[in-house]
């Protein structure tokens, strides 16, 4: 490996040593600092920011940037020396200036700091020869803590956080100063599913330190029914802030999309001039056009409706809550309160796993909502459904969205039938497999594959996309469109 750097240089002859003992000062500073096309610049150095940020610490692989490794005298495993980047040595004449050369070995310094937090290990560097000193020595135990000696929960972990709710509240509170909020709630999830520490969330101090995100939202809610009083006002708290952030991002373009959708679908055929919906106007009157006039005689006027005050759209929410819909279940429920705060839809909301429930009197307050829920359990869509048609008493002006991955421990193929008699008597039905920014979930494809051949697009959505999804449902139109964006 080392010999492919003699094939771009004849300067490189020396190479790069493989051991752990070889210094920085090592490197073949001469043939660096006479070689011009290879002077270590700021520009080819790599950066801080194309270096391992101690953000991504819990692989070696994220250590540095591709573009790094794939050099040939970058050596392949971690032992080897990362000096060579740092092109001169302090000690050879042949550096531009004292300048250029300290500013090298301040990057080669930084390189060497951000492999070692990496890697981690013993004081002595693992074989970067970099010793950590000031603030990095806590950076280096909270990850240490996390991801050093060993995988999963049975290990022995000498450095470890134990089952200590006050250890583990104060490694939370660590990373929260050493880390960004999007880092920190990656680490949460590493230590809740590495280290078993689920039940410790039941401890109010924990929920008082945690970094609060969707997927913490998920996990506290299938602690639901085990949290005491005291735990469960805790998790209130966070819960509550994650719908508040939610809310913030969804609320408003919802309403907007469904709004004008809700308008454009309340046609009327004899509106105000203002209130004419020129395009579908043209496009219903193309076939009176006066080819000698070069204008269309319009004999029929497609208009805007008015009728925001009452209901035009019956929608019914039907949520899978088995354990791998966490994060659906979170922003379904969402998604529902800002729904059933529109007046010109009813929304109805409906959670199952082996039995339904109906939360549709909750919608008021989200946090509630999510509150009445309980991960966790088998699946039977086909009584979910059942459930589901007794709400539908207007078909054409149903919209019905099943969010589930389509595994059924049901009777399947009632399910089917049932699907089959909603779309005959005009429901829309949606099947969303996943509704979050996850990408789609495993999935039962079969079953999906059946409801496509029943018309019905079974597919993942994002919270992005969803009101796009639900405004061209309530407007009839193709959503292959926004399927294709789904997807994207």
């Amino acid at each position: 490996m080392h010999d492919q750097s003699r094939d771009q240089s004849e300067s490189h002859d020396h190479g790069h040593g493989a051991s752990h003992g070889q210094s920085p000062s090592h490197d073949n500073g001469q043939s660096h600092g006479a070689s011009q096309s290879h002077d270590a610049s700021p520009s080819h150095d790599a950066s801080p920011s194309h270096d391992a940020s101690p953000s991504h610490d819990a692989s070696p692989s994220h250590g540095a940037s591709q573009s790094h490794d794939a050099s040939p005298s970058h050596g392949a495993s971690h032992g080897q020396s990362l000096s060579h980047d740092n092109g001169q040595s302090k000690g050879h004449g042949n550096s531009p200036g004292q300048s250029h050369d300290d500013h090298a070995e301040d990057q080669h310094d930084e390189r060497l700091r951000r492999w070692r937090l990496a890697l981690g290990g013993a004081s002595g560097g693992e074989g970067t020869g970099h010793s950590l000193t000031g603030a990095d020595v806590s950076i280096d135990a909270a990850l240490g803590a996390l991801y050093d000696s060993g995988e999963g929960t049975g290990s022995q972990r000498g450095a470890g956080l134990g089952a200590s709710a006050p250890r583990v509240a104060r490694w939370l509170g660590d990373i929260r100063q050493y880390f960004p909020s999007t880092v920190v709630q990656v680490m949460q999830a590493d230590a809740i599913e590495r280290l078993d520490l689920t039940r410790l969330l039941l401890e109010p101090e924990m929920l008082d330190a945690v970094e609060p995100d969707v997927h913490l939202v998920g996990t506290l809610l299938s602690l639901n029914r085990v949290m005491p009083d005291k735990s469960k006002r805790a998790a209130r708290k966070v819960v509550a802030k994650v719908v508040t952030e939610l809310e913030r991002r969804i609320a408003q373009p919802t309403r907007t999309a469904l709004a004008g959708a809700l308008n454009r679908a309340a046609r009327i055929n004899r509106p105000r001039h203002h209130d004419i919906d020129w395009n579908r106007t043209i496009r219903a009157n193309l076939k009176h056009y006066q080819a000698e006039h070069r204008t269309i005689v319009p004999e029929r006027l497609v208009g805007y409706g008015r009728r925001a005050q009452s209901v035009q759209r019956d929608v019914v929410l039907c949520v899978d809550q088995s354990g791998s819909m966490a994060a659906s279940v979170v922003y379904s429920g969402v998604f529902a309160a800002v729904l059933a705060s529109m007046r010109s839809l009813k929304t109805s909301l409906v959670v199952f796993d082996t039995a339904v429930v109906d939360l549709t009197d909750q919608l008021a307050d989200p946090v509630d909502v999510l509150f009445g829920t309980q991960l966790g359990g088998g699946t039977d869509i086909n009584r979910a459904i059942a459930y589901g048609q007794q709400l539908i008493t207007r078909p054409r002006d149903t919209i019905f969205v099943l969010i589930s991955d389509l595994y059924e421990g049901g009777v399947r193929e009632e399910m089917l039938r049932r699907v089959a008699a909603m779309t005959s008597a005009g429901v829309q039905v949606i099947a969303l497999l996943a509704l979050s920014d996850e990408g789609a979930p495993d999935y039962d494809h079969e079953n999906a594959a059946a409801l496509a051949a029943l018309g019905v697009p079974a597919f993942a959505c994002t919270p992005d996309v969803f009101p796009d999804l639900m405004a061209a449902a309530i407007e009839r139109r193709d959503l292959r469109g926004v399927i294709e964006r789904a997807k994207a």
